[in-house]
């Protein structure tokens, strides 16, 4: 497969992951992490499912990597651990302005892999293109008043700032590291979401109170979230970091919060001003630049 049709697979990771802040909104008053374990089990029992269907079956399992274990569910659990642990310790504007600089440090961590598992050096429309991605998240996470937004109230909430700092670094990192194991099967991503869901049981039983879904339309925000943003999201993203351009993917991922907006917008739960006008203009001319290698066949 061509590394643009993978950098292809790994963007519909970005449009499913759009979806997150609307189907979470409607499962209620469903605890982090509970949620977590039921979408992660969704997620993981369908992988094995078509594990199950292949010639070597759920044995291919047992024929994966300890690193790629480790790498796997630390980076599934542990940006959502750390991402949780954002939210409730700092405002969440400022949380997400801080973790949404996952996409420009996987642009610029892409430039420390070898040779041999980079799709050539880091050029200075990845970095612009990045950079212009990030302005249009500062605009979007803001409301268009970035110094207001990163102003705090009272005692600066370090420990949550610090979680969201360091769920970007979890998650970028995550995503780069991939590279080394690009001979392991996305399909492995099943092993890693069941070993997440177990993780966030024992978080949920020791940190939570448990609060089901409360009718037909949480339970189905659940099922889609373990389908979809938390699902399927999590194979082709696999996929498309292995295999794809990691600088265009992470330049392409600044459209999540946009795209996001814009699903509340559809379904009535948000509303569209200038500023969101605004990143979508920036994000999408950060997108293209980053990607006009790929697009365009530029060559310096």
């Amino acid at each position: 497969m061509s590394t643009r049709a993978a950098t292809c697979i790994g963007c519909i990771a970005i449009v499913l992951w759009s979806l997150l802040a609307l189907l979470t909104t409607a499962t209620g008053n469903v605890p982090p992490f509970l949620l977590v374990a039921f979408s992660f089990s969704i997620g993981g029992t369908l992988g094995l499912g078509y594990l199950a269907c292949t010639p070597r079956g759920l044995r291919s399992l047992g024929e994966i990597p300890l690193g790629a274990w480790a790498l796997g569910v630390a980076g599934l659990f542990g940006y959502h651990a750390l991402y949780f642990l954002a939210l409730r310790s700092a405002p969440a504007l400022q949380a997400n302005l801080i973790n949404n600089l996952w996409p420009l440090l996987i642009v610029l961590f892409s430039a420390l892999l070898p040779a041999r598992d980079r799709t050539g050096g880091l050029k200075w429309w990845h970095l612009a293109g990045a950079f212009l991605g990030l302005s249009g998240t500062v605009l979007i996470v803001s409301g268009g008043d970035g110094a207001r937004a990163m102003q705090g109230e009272g005692n600066i909430p370090w420990l949550g700032y610090g979680a969201a700092l360091a769920a970007a670094l979890v998650w970028s990192g995550y995503s780069v590291a991939n590279r080394r194991f690009t001979t392991v099967p996305s399909t492995s991503v099943a092993g890693f979401c069941v070993a997440t869901a177990l993780l966030a049981v024992g978080a949920h039983l020791a940190f939570e109170e448990t609060i089901w879904p409360a009718g037909p339309v949480e339970w189905a925000a659940v099922a889609g979230l373990g389908l979809g943003p938390v699902g399927a999201a999590f194979y082709v993203w696999d996929h498309g970091v292995k295999h794809g351009d990691l600088r265009v993917l992470g330049a392409a991922a600044y459209a999540i919060p946009v795209l996001s907006t814009l699903a509340l917008v559809a379904f009535g739960q948000s509303t569209a001003g200038p500023a969101l006008w605004a990143a979508c203009i920036l994000i999408t001319a950060g997108a293209v630049l980053a990607a006009r290698a790929l697009l365009f066949g530029a060559r310096d």
